[in-house]
């Protein structure tokens, strides 16, 4: 049997109480991930781990906001396709302003997210976008055996976000790194189990996992264990969270996994 993890965005903004971005109770989702990864090392075939890397020029931070009195939006701000539309937000460039406008609407027609503005998180260079320690330490563990971790990056592109594992929200035609990962999804399809878990349940957990329903066979769907004691939400949106966990056909505990 072959087996693999995914883990989405084990990283210190998220998982760590500084961390800019704290999820709450990722603390602890942590160290029972990096005890399970100990405990099934020998298991795993396969593990992927995604990176959320963003600059600060980003078109979900502050910095690239400004309203008619030159003031930058406070995090977990909402601008919508009106808001852009009647310049009550702008971007910094003026020359995005159609960009913007059809970027908000075509996030608006997803039905998934409005904009959120969010606190700066996971900066490429910073300490928030290094690895939350406990899961650093299993996966250095399991490598030892020799094996090679799987760090795929998403997020850089400043004019979108990338919540999903598989593709942008609102994929850039000029950006392939934005586009349909098809060499993630090939290889996931390879494996009998594929474990699946991380930060933030509600948001970049909850995307992929609406990706893979997207873009999987129901065969390879049916392979996916969502560890749920490994993932939580971010305040405020535990809604969408339980939406999509609701969807799922696979739950286990990090006790339960490949046990």
């Amino acid at each position: 049997m072959k087996a693999c993890l995914l883990i989405i965005d084990p990283q210190r903004d998220f998982c760590h109480p500084d961390g800019s971005l704290f999820v709450p109770g990722a603390d602890q989702d942590v160290i029972r991930l990096g005890a399970m990864i100990d405990r099934v090392g020998s298991k795993l075939d396969k593990i992927h781990v995604t990176l959320d890397s963003h600059h600060r020029l980003h078109v979900a931070n502050p910095i690239f906001w400004r309203n008619a009195a030159g003031e930058r939006p406070l995090p977990f701000t909402i601008i919508t396709r009106e808001d852009v539309r009647d310049g009550a937000w702008m971007p910094f460039d003026p020359s995005l302003h159609a960009r913007v406008l059809d970027y908000t609407e075509q996030l608006e027609r997803n039905g998934r997210y409005r904009l959120c503005i969010w606190p700066e998180h996971c900066l490429i260079g910073t300490l928030g976008h290094t690895v939350a320690d406990p899961v650093c330490q299993a996966l250095l563990k399991w490598e030892d055996r020799p094996a090679v971790v799987n760090w795929l990056t998403k997020g850089s592109n400043i004019q979108t976000e990338h919540y999903s594992a598989i593709q942008a929200d609102v994929p850039d035609p000029t950006d392939p790194q934005t586009w349909l990962n098809a060499i993630l999804l090939d290889d996931l399809q390879s494996f009998d189990v594929i474990g699946f878990t991380g930060e933030a349940l509600s948001h970049c957990v909850a995307n992929t996992a609406r990706d893979f329903v997207a873009n999987l066979s129901a065969e390879t769907i049916r392979k996916i264990h969502l560890i749920t004691d490994c993932c939580s939400s971010v305040s405020g949106f535990e809604e969408n969270a339980d939406a999509f966990v609701s969807d799922m056909k696979v739950l286990c505990t990090s006790a339960e996994f490949l046990r």
